[in-house]
């Protein structure tokens, strides 16, 4: 018989808690967003983002997790996620990917999008409005008595239909007052039986979505993953609070990647 896994499941007191670390992650991603430009290095993003926590009363939930030397994770074109700043300086049409954690209180919120500079080539303004949407599809799933691989299946059966790939060697998870928290979230159907989600879940959802293939390598910091062709790559998240109604998005963003705000048809 299968082991059963127990699900930490918030109490009010604590959502209220991170409703408020969310606002936090959610406030620093845009406004790092907002901060991304040609010529900036990516050293100088992370600085930024980490400034803004400060000001906040929060810690970057990042730095030093299992060693981690960044405040944020910024990743650019065929890096997939993990990267860390440093010399490297942002170019006209690239693809960067920002990912941030806020802890503030001891309670967590996690975000990411994917940001282009300038115009970007058709492909990969594409590739933004699918993933942006997978999570979109995924986030519709959090409720209350709906099976866990149906909100996992639910990304990967979008983008393949529209001719990408999702990440499978790196998935989302349960999040609280630690940053990783069961449950395992995958962007594809996981095999086997998965739990059925309860009211006072809070999920970190973040599809991972390729323009080429799924596989991906580490490069040699350890941290960094890349395309295992380097086609580009693009990554969005959001905290979400699974209810017995309409799933709460805890880092609540205006959306920036929807085809009729990049001019392309899906």
């Amino acid at each position: 018989m299968a082991k059963r896994i127990k699900m930490p499941i918030k109490t009010e007191s604590e959502i209220r808690k991170m409703r408020v670390a969310g606002e936090a992650a959610s406030e620093v991603l845009q406004a790092s967003a907002a901060f991304i430009q040609p010529g900036r290095t990516t050293a100088e993003v992370d600085a930024f983002a980490a400034e803004l926590i400060a000001e906040r009363g929060g810690i970057p939930t990042f730095f030093g997790y299992r060693g981690f030397p960044g405040n944020i994770c910024i990743s650019i074109n065929e890096e997939v996620v993990h990267g860390i700043g440093g010399s490297r300086r942002i170019q006209p049409g690239d693809l960067v990917s920002i990912d941030i954690g806020v802890t503030l209180g001891g309670w967590i919120g996690d975000n990411a999008v994917t940001v282009p500079v300038g115009p970007v080539s058709p492909e990969s303004q594409r590739l933004l409005a699918v993933t942006e949407q997978s999570l979109f599809e995924a986030i519709e799933h959090a409720r209350e008595g709906v099976r866990l691989a149906d909100l996992c299946g639910s990304v990967e059966t979008y983008v393949n239909h529209h001719g990408f790939t999702v990440v499978r060697q790196l998935v989302g998870h349960g999040v609280g007052k630690e940053l990783h928290e069961k449950p395992e979230v995958p962007n594809f159907r996981p095999s086997g039986s998965t739990p059925k989600l309860k009211a006072g879940m809070i999920l970190a959802i973040e599809p991972m979505v390729n323009a080429g293939v799924g596989e991906v390598d580490w490069l040699d910091d350890g941290w960094t993953v890349v395309t295992a062709d380097r086609k580009p790559s693009a990554h969005f998240e959001h905290t979400v609070l699974v209810t017995d109604g309409d799933p709460e998005i805890l880092t609540w963003r205006p959306r920036t990647a929807l085809p009729e705000q990049l001019g392309v048809t899906l």
